[in-house]
């Protein structure tokens, strides 16, 4: 037996070679590993390193239901080879194994990062025998023992949150103890054996519809945790069960159970798995306590290391968009100019036309073309992108290339069945609109004009590239499987995507689907902003905004703020504050504004431009915790070295004070000032003693920016 222990940026990682030459991986957490803490009666049996299902092969012994545990020939991989090596990210692992039977060999990767707590993991799968081999499922993380460490029961220590996601309803975190979802210790430990998964799936391509891929998982009498992300565009499936008296934690893209996926292998044939971040915490002073916090946070960095390198994410650049409670995609010329100015003259940088540009009437079934409709733009839209950077700004306009509308001319007079998803012989369509497959290279060529068009005659430097449909399980052509195909199309866009980027490297394209619902770093490791919500109340979207630093970072956090033309001083504040955080997309009919509202919009970008160098470089903190739309008082925080700033917003509350604990600063002094509004009249104070900040606001949907220097 063979033992290999290493510790990297606080992640301490245990792999066993036993005696039957298995790979076992027995710890992956912010703790020392203590081999005393794998109780099962079988041993490490039940550690192992990756999973693999093939059709065709039996178990030796039972799983219990459709848990993705003994998996053949995943039960029998044996060990090959272990590399241990390092790159300009930090260091490498590639663990080898293999199975004698089929040929079958796997390495599983672990691409450590310089000073954060966080892993990136996949499995790379290649068929190595005679014969055809059809995967069916492979992971691309899987540990056993998540519960291992401390005395109490999984029942009583473990707490599991989830990120419920919905369409203006985005970034809702529940917490959950294991019983509430299902799975309870009802045998004694080293005996528990259920049939029981909890299990997060996403089908189709919409891969946030219903939650973000991550999840967080805290161990209470420790003061450790494991959080993950799932970084793909498509199906993914994560779960957690009972194997052999322990807790396991696998992590996935697409499966054939749960999203119709499977790929095969012919000799000499290769497949890698989507790629997961996993990370470790564990409470401290360094957090105030919080494992959420500092879970968060390892994660915000961790991400700015995987992300495309770009000016927008350096600058963070103000962008008016004529949408929301504004034209409402209905724009035209006359109504577009005096918007301009309004966005002009309040400090706006970037100037965006929203949907509709490109149609006459209804446009929602005839989209596909995207040439501009001159009944809307009678002297063309040159016009007025020439307008717009008369203004000292950049146009900007609305896109969604992924589809293509079934009255769209070009969808009968050019288009073949080769262009779109395709299920039993038919087109697949949703919405009116039909899906459109990156696989074909005809496709590709389209969507290239449509962006290099856009760009040379109009000057346009942001896309906000929108995506409002869900075709479903995948296409059947040119593929093993419907969830193959769509694995595929998901590759290929990304692969377009890059290359777009690579050809347009100043072009700013937002990722917006229907709002947040493709808040995923498949994505945003290339897109720089992330539309989060189609939220139309700006009383909701505190929570939206207050919570979107878990998902993603915050300065790639697009956060609508829209003051309304029938409002008071502090509806601005509570919008404006709504933002100023994370990344502004103005809108409103900030040119049908009184002067005084007007200006607190102006005031809130001129104080946004002051403090966006820090909000590019800070972390996450919630002194109220993640914010419901039930919650009376909300808060987000972002912390740098030497200073911090408190978004506060209170809502329906009877009480006019709150007190927001700012964990971190753990007794040392600081100073606090209100930032925004300048016109502030109410109360506030930071107590050294309880290292927090008491804010009154004494009328409801009240908002306050502050910052703490010490």
């Amino acid at each position: 037996m063979k033992r290999i222990e290493l510790c990297e940026n606080g992640i301490h990682f245990a792999l066993e070679i036993n005696d039957e030459n298995e790979a076992k991986l027995l710890h992956f957490s912010a703790l020392p590993f203590d081999e005393r803490n794998i109780t099962s009666r079988t041993g490490t049996l039940g550690f192992r390193l990756v999973e693999i299902n093939v059709s065709g092969l039996d178990r030796p012994y039972e799983r219990h239901g459709n848990k993705y545990i003994v998996t053949a020939p995943g039960y029998r991989m044996n060990f090959r080879d272990f590399k241990d090596t390092a790159n300009q990210l930090g260091r490498k692992l590639e663990i080898t194994t293999y199975d004698e039977e089929t040929g079958l060999e796997a390495v599983s990767h672990f691409q450590f990062y310089n000073g954060v707590s966080v892993a990136r993991s996949w499995t790379t799968v290649a068929n190595n025998g005679t014969e055809e081999l059809t995967l069916e499922y492979v992971s691309s993380f899987n540990i056993n023992g998540i519960e291992k460490e401390g005395l109490l029961m999984q029942d009583k220590k473990m707490e599991l949150s989830v990120c419920h996601n919905s369409w203006q309803r985005e970034l809702q975190w529940t917490k959950y103890t294991l019983p509430q979802l299902g799975v309870e210790q009802c045998q004694p430990k080293e005996y528990q054996h259920s049939s029981k998964v909890i299990g997060f799936t996403n089908v189709g391509n919409w891969s946030a519809k219903e939650y973000i891929p991550m999840g967080f998982l805290e161990n209470t009498e420790t003061g450790s945790a494991i959080f993950w992300q799932i970084e793909h565009n498509g199906s993914w499936h994560w779960e957690i069960s009972d194997q052999e008296g322990h807790l396991y934690l696998q992590l996935s893209g697409p499966s054939e159970i749960e999203s119709h996926w499977c790929r095969v292998l012919k000799p000499g044939d290769s497949f890698e798995s989507v790629p997961c971040a996993v990370g470790v915490c564990r409470s401290g002073a360094e957090n105030g306590g919080c494992c959420f916090d500092a879970a968060m946070g390892e994660l915000t960095k961790y991400r700015r290391k995987i992300r495309r390198r770009n000016a927008d994410n350096e600058r963070l650049a103000v962008i008016f968009n004529d949408y929301m409670n504004c034209l409402w995609g209905d724009p035209t010329a006359e109504k577009e100019l005096p918007l301009i100015d309004a966005a002009a003259e309040a400090g706006c940088e970037y100037f965006c036309i929203d949907a509709g540009w490109y149609a006459d009437g209804f446009w929602w079934d005839w989209v596909g073309e995207w040439q501009e409709s001159r009944r809307r733009f009678p002297n063309g839209l040159k016009e007025v992108t020439d307008y717009i950077r008369s203004k000292g700004m950049i146009p900007g306009v609305w896109l969604e290339l992924e589809v293509m509308g079934i009255k769209c001319p070009m969808a009968e007079t050019v288009c073949d069945d080769s262009w779109f998803f395709t299920r039993h012989g038919k087109r697949v369509f949703d919405r009116s609109r039909y899906q459109l497959d990156f696989r074909n290279p005809k496709v590709i060529a389209h969507a290239n004009e449509v962006i290099g068009r856009l760009v040379s005659e109009y000057g346009v430097g942001y896309i906000k590239m929108d995506y409002n449909i869900e075709p479903g399980i995948g296409t059947e052509q040119n593929c093993d499987s419907v969830g193959d195909g769509l694995l595929q199309h998901e590759r290929a866009y990304l692969s377009w995507l890059d290359g777009i980027f690579k050809k347009y490297p100043k072009l700013i394209i937002e990722n917006c689907s229907s709002g947040g619902l493709r808040m995923d770093y498949a994505m945003l490791s290339r897109y720089s902003i992330q539309s989060t919500s189609d939220q139309d109340d700006y009383r909701k979207y505190c929570t939206i905004a207050a919570n979107s630093p878990s998902a993603l970072c915050p300065e790639q956090s697009a956060i609508w703020s829209y003051p309304m033309t029938s409002g008071d001083k502090e509806e601005v504040v509570f919008n404006m504050v709504n933002a100023m955080l994370l990344r502004i997309h103005q809108s409103g009919h900030l040119g049908q504004i009184e002067a005084e509202r007007k200006a607190l919009v102006k005031e809130a970008l001129s104080v946004y431009r002051k403090i966006r160098a820090d909000i590019k470089k800070a972390v996450p903190f919630w002194s109220l915790g993640p914010s419901g739309f039930s919650d009376e008082w909300v808060s987000l925080g972002l912390r740098t070295e030497s200073s911090a700033y408190l978004a506060v917003w209170r809502r329906e509350s009877k009480d006019d004070t709150c007190v927001l604990p700012v964990r971190f600063l753990n007794g040392r002094d600081a100073e606090i000032s209100c930032i925004y509004p300048s016109f502030n009249e109410e109360k506030f104070a930071y107590s050294k003693e309880t290292s927090a900040v008491s804010v009154q606001l004494r009328k409801p949907y009240t908002a306050r920016l502050f910052r703490l220097d010490f």
